[in-house]
């Protein structure tokens, strides 16, 4: 399976790298391919190291003015030449999708790829891993949306929760 992953690019502290480390090491293990930023850096870098450290394959998708970050031991790497182009390759590659914690550029791919689920545009499981309850603000916000009736389709066809990376990876193995 082509698992694209959503996450930070920044170094950040062990109780959000522990839980992507496990989710890696999984991916790889189980003879999947990660999809992701194609950045050599955070932890992006911490992701990809786990995954061809278990035997995972590496599908890097970085933008041109990243270019310079990006990791030269990718199995592939494309070079995009605008952030949107990048996203559009990112859902293209993959058969289902992890978001990890991040900024507001992994907030903007997040919400991207839930609105286009929402309208039938994909049907690939989304799974927001919840590293030390990073996204408890964002699941209180969709629950509040489909409560409201602000969603379509039920929360529960749109986006999954998981706690760690073994329930991450059972979900989109569940799902896809």
């Amino acid at each position: 399976m082509n698992v694209c992953v959503f996450l930070s690019a920044a170094d950040l502290p062990e109780h959000y790298t522990a839980p992507a480390r496990e989710f890696a090491e999984l991916l790889g293990k189980g003879g999947h391919t990660l999809v992701w930023g194609g950045s050599e850096s955070g932890l992006m870098k911490v992701v990809a190291d786990g995954v061809r450290e278990a035997g995972g394959r590496l599908v890097g998708v970085s933008v041109e003015f990243l270019r310079a970050k990006a990791r030269a031991d990718a199995d592939e790497m494309v070079v995009t030449p605008d952030l949107a182009t990048r996203k559009a390759e990112l859902l293209r590659r993959s058969d289902a999708i992890v978001v990890m914690v991040g900024g507001t550029g992994t907030l903007d791919e997040a919400t991207e790829i839930l609105e286009l689920k929402k309208h039938g545009l994909h049907t690939k499981p989304v799974v927001l891993l919840n590293s030390a309850g990073f996204y408890d603000g964002l699941a209180e916000q969709l629950q509040r949306m489909d409560r409201e009736g602000f969603l379509p389709l039920p929360l529960s066809d749109l986006v999954h929760f998981a706690a760690d990376g073994a329930a991450a990876l059972a979900l989109i193995q569940e799902h896809a």
